[in-house]
Parts: structure tokens; C-alpha cells; sequence
């Protein structure tokens, strides 16, 4: 679904058809060996379900370049085995799509870094490109290229809203698209398959971008394709 002229929504992505771009943020692979850390056990099914939801994105789509919006893993202060291991594999399957990969960190990301380096990569605190100014969305930038910049692009907040029907309530990951000052802002949901995310009404926001009235907010929810389902204020 097209949102602004050359950027469009490909399920829980967003494309650039000029530069042949492909943005995904908050992936945090090791989410579920932090839970089973913590005495909550589930299935392990998140890398492989990653995988399979990125294959369904790359069909029939050209890519030039992936940038990863922050959040490749979950744990804080460590590595877990399973971050090792995941976002090696996750790096290869990315470099048999394209070559130029680039990685931004977000607030998870402490000590991505050795990881990275195993495959001659460096981690960025932001990237420009096409006009968007593309950063995980934890803290504002004060930079010449922040204040140029005409469109935001961030993750970090999980966006997701919950829809109610016949009593029975689901809550669904969704895209947000409203202003911040005098730029466009673009809020990606989470690529985190094991769970949807922030409620956007309900629940506190983190981010700073998003401490502001949202009711003209459009929301873009991701279902078994792209819904847009208007402004913030329809829901309340």
C-alpha cells in the first residue's frame, strides 16, 4: 500500500521504489531465550517464523539495500547464545537478498557491535536517505541532516491497536503516519512475531516523537494484508 509518493507498506516493512529500499525495525531476536530466562517458557518459533515472513516480503520485490531500524536483539547488557546464533544466520539470509545492509542502533543494541564485526559491519546511530531521516526513534536528534530532513522514520514504540468486535478483543500491529513539528513521521511497527505490541490508546508511549496529541494520526494495520483505518480520533 502506498503511503507517500514512493514509499509503500509491504506488510510489516516499508519500501522505497526510487532507491529499492527495504526498512524493518525492532526484530529483537532472543526475545524468547529472555523469557525462558525469567521462568517463561514457549516454544521456540520466532527466527523461523522471521524468515518465513521476510520470504513472503522479498517475493517479487528488488531490493538495493536492507536498513535495519534498530532492535536486532533483545537482551541489554549480554550476547545470549541465541542472539549469536540467530542474528549471524539472520545477517546471511539478508546478504543472499542484497549486499548493502545497514544497521541503526536502537536502545537494545548496547553491545551489537561484536556481532556485527564478525561480518565486517559497523552500526549507525542513523541514516539518510531519499529525504527520510531514518533513526530507531528513542531520543531526537539536534544535527544538520535531522533539521533538513522532510520525513521521519521510526521504530522503537511497537505500535499496535487493539479492534473490538462481538465482545472479543484483538489487538493488531499497525503503522502510524502524522507529524512531528514541521516533518512527516512515520512510525513502524515491531518485526517481532512473538508479540503485537504497544497499544497505542491504552498504553504509555515511550517515544519522543510520540509524546504529543495523536488524533490525526492515520493508522495503517497489518492483517492478512494492509488496512488503513484512519485517524487515531475515529477510534476514541
Amino acid at each position: 500500500m502506498k503511503i507517500e509518493k514512493g514509499i509503500d507498506i509491504r506488510d510489516l516493512s516499508l519500501y522505497l521504489t526510487s532507491s529499492k529500499t527495504l526498512i524493518i525495525s525492532d526484530v529483537h531476536l532472543g526475545y524468547e531465550q529472555s523469557l525462558s530466562d525469567s521462568g517463561v517458557f514457549l516454544p521456540r518459533f520466532q527466527y523461523k517464523e522471521t524468515i518465513e515472513r521476510l520470504d513472503k516480503i522479498f517475493e517479487n520485490l528488488k531490493v538495493n539495500k536492507i536498513i535495519i531500524n534498530g532492535d536486532l536483539k533483545h537482551e541489554f547488557g549480554r550476547i545470549s547464545n541465541t542472539e549469536w546464533k540467530t542474528i549471524l544466520n539472520l545477517v546471511d539470509y539478508f546478504l543472499d537478498k542484497c549486499k548493502d545492509v545497514v544497521f541503526i542502533r536502537g536502545n537494545h543494541d548496547k553491545i551489537l557491535e561484536p556481532v556485527l564485526r564478525k561480518k565486517n559491519f559497523e552500526i549507525r546511530d542513523y541514516f539518510l536517505i531519499d529525504n527520510l531521516f531514518i533513526c530507531h526513534g528513542d531520543k531526537v536528534f539536534d544535527n544538520e541532516e535531522f533539521k533538513k530532513s522532510k520525513i521521519l522514520v521510526i521504530g522503537h514504540e511497537h505500535s499496535a491497536v487493539s479492534l473490538e468486535k462481538d465482545g472479543r478483543k484483538e489487538k493488531y500491529k499497525c503503522f502510524l503516519i502524522g507529524k512531528w513539528k514541521n516533518k512527516k513521521l512515520i512510525v513502524m511497527p515491531s518485526f517481532n512475531l512473538v508479540i503485537e505490541g504497544t497499544d497505542i490508546l491504552n498504553e504509555k508511549l515511550l517515544s519522543p516523537f510520540l509524546h504529543q496529541n495523536l488524533d490525526d494520526f492515520e493508522v495503517y494495520v497489518v492483517g492478512d494484508k494492509v488496512y488503513h483505518f484512519g485517524k487515531i480520533v475515529n477510534f476514541k
